[in-house]
C-alpha cells in the first residue's frame, strides 16, 4: 500500500470521470486507493493538490470534453502551481506521452497501470516531475490490477456495486477503439470475482453488476473445467447477502446464450434485464461494421430471450451515420427498434476514431443527416418506452433504493420525507417519497404514473424488505 510521507501535510484530491461503467468502477477504485493513502477527497478542483481525470476515447466528443477540462485546469494551475494533474483511462492509453505536452498534465496512466497511480502522483507532487505509464503487455499487467480490484472493492451507491469480471475485447468492430485502449479479452479468475463480491456483500451490497466489454464472452479455464458467464452467475448467486445480479454489456452471439437465459429464468437472483447492442438493423451496415451477425440472427436471439424469460427487459445501442449508411439502411434500423420493443436505447452519432479500420472510410454522412436520424430514432424509442412504462401504472414493484432523486420536483415534500430514486430488477428508475435511511434497501412501490423513462409512485410497505419477493 502506498501512503504519503509523514512529513507531507494532508493532501486533497479531486476526481472527474467521463465515460462508461468501466470508468465509474475505475474511479471508485482510485478514490478508495487515494483515501487509503491518506488523501482527502474534495468536490472542488480549485481546492485540490491532485486532480485526476478519468477519460473516454469511444467518441471524439468525449475527448473534446477532456481537452476543454484540461484548459480549465491550466487556468487554475496559474494560481496553484503546485497542483498535479493526472490523466488516466482510455485517452491516456491512446495518446500516451503526447498528453504530457499539454501544460496542465503531469501524470499519464493507462487503465492497466492503476495500481501505480497513487505512487506516481505522490512522486509528481514531491519532485515536480512528469511521468507516464502506458501498457505494452496486457497480460503482464492484468494480475496486478486484479489485486487492486480485490483490495479496493468499491460501492457504486448504497447497496450496489460494480464488479469487473473481464477486460478488453476481441470483437474487432470496425468503428471501435476499445481493443486498442483496453486490450484483448482477459477473464478474471472466478475465485477473485467471488472474493470481491463477498467483501462487497459484507459491506452491505445487495446488488452486484458484473462488467465486461463483452461480458457474455467470459470464460476461464479452471482445471479441466471451463467456467462461462452462466456458471459465474450461479456461483455469485450462492453468496449470502446478494439478492440481485445484473451483467453488462453483452455481444449478440449464440455461444452460451441459452445457458445465460436459463440462469435468468431459473435463478431468482439473476435479474431479467439484457443489454444487447444491435448497432444497426441493416445487414449491409452490420457487415461494414464487422459485427458478426445479421439483423435476422439478432431478432432470433431476442425472440428466444422473450420466450425463455417472460417479461425480460431489453436495452440496446445504435450508431447512426456510419459511413455509407443510406436512408434505406436507417429505415431498417427503425424497423428493428419497433420489432424488438426495447425498454430503452442508447443512440450515438458515428464518430471516426483514429486507428480503427473504419477511420479510413472517412466521415461521409453529413452532420445534419446524423442529427436527423439520431432524433428520429430517439423519438421512436420514446414512444416504445412510454407504452411499456404506462403498463406499470397501478402495479407494485420491488425497488432497490439508490438515494436522493434528481427529479424531486415531480412530487411535493411530505413531512420529513425526501424524494428518493431506486431501480427495479428490469432497471426501471422509480421515484418516490421516503426517508433517507432506505438507501441501499429494498422497498415495494405502487406506481401512480409514468414518463417514458421513469416511474413514479408511493411506498407500499414503509419498512425495508429484507426478505425478497
Amino acid at each position: 500500500m502506498t501512503r504519503m510521507h509523514p512529513a507531507m501535510s494532508r493532501l486533497y484530491a479531486h476526481i472527474r470521470s467521463f465515460g462508461c461503467q468501466m470508468n465509474k468502477l475505475d474511479t471508485a477504485m482510485v478514490s478508495a486507493a487515494l483515501s487509503e493513502a491518506g488523501m482527502e477527497l474534495t468536490e472542488r478542483a480549485s481546492q485540490a493538490d491532485l486532480v485526476i481525470i478519468n477519460t473516454c476515447s469511444v467518441r471524439d466528443h468525449a475527448e473534446q470534453r477532456v481537452w476543454s477540462h484540461l484548459g480549465h485546469l491550466q487556468h487554475i494551475k496559474r494560481s496553484r502551481p503546485g497542483m498535479v494533474v493526472a490523466v488516466i483511462g482510455c485517452m491516456a492509453q491512446r495518446l500516451g506521452t503526447a498528453l504530457l505536452e499539454h501544460p496542465a498534465v503531469d501524470v499519464v496512466c493507462g487503465p492497466m497501470h492503476l495500481p501505480r497511480l497513487v505512487q506516481m502522483c505522490l512522486k509528481a507532487i514531491q519532485d515536480k516531475s512528469k511521468m507516464a505509464a502506458i501498457t505494452t503487455s496486457w497480460r503482464a499487467d492484468a494480475d496486478t490490477l486484479d489485486q487492486l480490484e480485490v483490495s479496493n472493492p468499491a460501492m457504486e451507491s448504497p447497496g450496489q456495486a460494480y464488479v469487473r469480471v473481464m477486460r478488453g475485447c476481441n470483437r474487432s468492430c470496425a468503428y471501435c477503439i476499445v481493443p486498442f485502449v483496453r486490450g484483448p479479452e482477459h477473464s478474471r479468475a472466478p475465485q477473485a470475482v467471488l472474493e470481491q463480491v463477498r467483501i462487497l456483500a459484507d459491506r452491505g451490497a445487495r446488488q452486484v453488476t458484473l462488467l465486461g466489454q463483452t461480458v457474455n464472452a467470459y470464460r476461464y479455464r479452471l482445471g479441466e473445467r471451463t467456467v462461462f458467464l452462466a456458471d459465474l452467475l450461479e456461483m455469485v448467486g450462492r453468496i449470502e447477502g446478494i439478492e440481485w445480479i445484473k451483467f453488462v454489456t453483452s455481444y449478440p452471439m449464440e455461444h452460451q446464450f441459452e445457458p445465460i437465459l436459463q440462469q435468468m429464468a431459473t435463478n431468482p437472483k439473476v435479474c431479467p434485464y439484457l443489454h444487447l447492442p444491435a448497432q444497426s438493423g441493416s445487414d449491409r451496415i452490420l457487415a461494414a461494421m464487422n459485427r458478426r451477425y445479421t439483423a435476422s440472427q439478432y431478432l432470433r436471439m431476442i425472440e428466444k430471450a422473450k420466450a425463455v424469460v417472460p417479461g425480460i427487459a431489453i436495452a440496446g445501442d445504435f450508431i447512426v451515420g456510419f459511413p455509407g449508411e443510406t436512408d434505406e439502411d436507417f429505415q431498417q434500423t427503425l424497423d428493428l427498434v419497433h420489432e424488438v420493443g426495447y425498454k430503452n436505447c442508447f443512440v450515438f452519432r458515428y464518430s471516426p476514431r483514429p486507428g480503427t479500420p473504419a477511420y479510413r472510410l472517412g466521415d461521409p454522412v453529413p452532420d445534419h443527416i446524423k442529427a436527423s436520424r439520431n432524433a428520429a430514432l430517439l423519438a421512436a424509442q420514446q414512444q416504445i418506452s412510454e407504452r411499456i412504462a404506462n403498463g406499470f401504472v397501478g402495479r407494485t414493484v420491488k425497488v432497490l433504493v439508490e438515494g436522493p432523486s434528481k427529479r424531486s420536483d415531480r412530487f411535493q415534500q411530505v413531512e420529513d420525507l425526501q424524494q428518493l430514486v431506486g431501480r427495479t430488477d428490469t432497471d426501471w428508475p422509480v421515484v418516490f417519497a421516503g426517508p433517507m435511511q432506505l438507501a441501499g434497501q429494498f422497498v415495494h412501490v405502487r406506481i401512480a404514473k409514468a414518463s417514458p423513462f421513469t416511474l413514479f409512485g408511493d411506498i407500499y410497505d414503509p419498512k425495508p424488505d429484507f426478505l425478497g419477493n
